[in-house]
């Protein structure tokens, strides 16, 4: 089994659905959200690291937030920047808080 090692990495705070991390691998906490059921929250990473090639994956996970069930729906790089969408999969039940959205970027 081969290991990868998490070189690189950072965290950021987001504030209004934007922060910047230059690195390969990261954790960005969200600003407080209220994010309504089926709606989405975008966050947009600015970062030196990537490049439209790249090949990225996130998850996300609750924060503070108590409630909701976010998702990731879609995760867009282009150069210097990395775009991920959320979505609150509840069917009835906001956000309540921050959210984590943790990254990895690959170069292909």
């Amino acid at each position: 089994m081969s290991t990868i090692n998490r070189v690189n990495g950072g965290t950021a705070t987001a504030t209004a659905g934007a922060a910047t991390l230059a690195n390969r691998f990261g954790v960005i906490t969200s600003e407080s959200l209220v994010t309504a059921a089926g709606a989405n929250y975008t966050l947009t990473i600015t970062n030196t690291q990537v490049k439209a090639t790249d090949m990225v994956f996130a998850t996300v996970q609750l924060g503070t937030a108590t409630t909701g069930d976010p998702g990731v729906l879609a995760v867009t790089p282009s150069a210097g920047q990395l775009v991920v969408i959320v979505r609150n999969h509840h069917a009835s039940v906001a956000l309540n808080g921050t959210i984590k959205v943790s990254y990895g970027s690959f170069p292909a």
